[in-house]
């Protein structure tokens, strides 16, 4: 298992841990949705899970994301979301 991850994988999975969907993270990144999913199920590869939560706790795990870390301004006003992650 490697988890040498990509800097757009680490956009990615820290997106996701903060609760956005596939979408909301490709309207941030500028990416089609399915590019977004490709990044996500090659990080969740790496990571050796198929889970979500299990992402999120590998991701806290390997520091690409803390449990401090919100949207930001930008990337809040970009999805659309009232909340900022972690809600």
């Amino acid at each position: 298992m490697s988890t040498k991850l990509t800097t757009r994988e680490k956009e990615v999975v820290r997106l996701v841990s903060l609760g956005c969907t596939i979408g909301e993270a490709a309207t941030i990144l500028g990416l089609a949705p399915s590019t977004v999913d490709n990044h996500k199920s090659r990080a969740m590869a790496k990571f050796g899970t198929n889970k979500v939560a299990l992402l999120t706790r590998r991701a806290i795990k390997m520091r690409v994301t803390s449990l401090n870390d919100r949207l930001t301004p930008t990337e809040k006003r970009r999805s659309g979301r009232k909340q900022n992650g972690w809600n």
